[in-house]
């Protein structure tokens, strides 16, 4: 299983975990709520899961213009 993370803005990859023993304890995905879980977390069919987050360029781009979060995609 990989954990990748991913910028939900302009779907850049952040990182990756490739590990099979990571918990989602280690994680931290134990303090998300039900509607965070679902708004963050995606699983593949193969078992690998995708975490959406907002990459720097994205968090200060939205930073200097939040109205670009009013936008669905607002840096592509």
């Amino acid at each position: 299983m990989a954990v990748n993370y991913i910028c939900r803005h302009c779907r850049t990859s952040v990182g990756s975990i490739d590990n099979s023993t990571v918990t989602e304890q280690q994680l931290g995905f134990h303090f998300l709520t039900p509607e965070e879980r679902s708004d963050i977390i995606a699983y593949n069919p193969n078992g690998d899961v995708i975490v959406n987050v907002v990459c720097d360029y994205c968090r200060e781009a939205i930073e200097a213009n939040p109205e670009l979060v009013l936008q669905s995609n607002p840096l592509q």
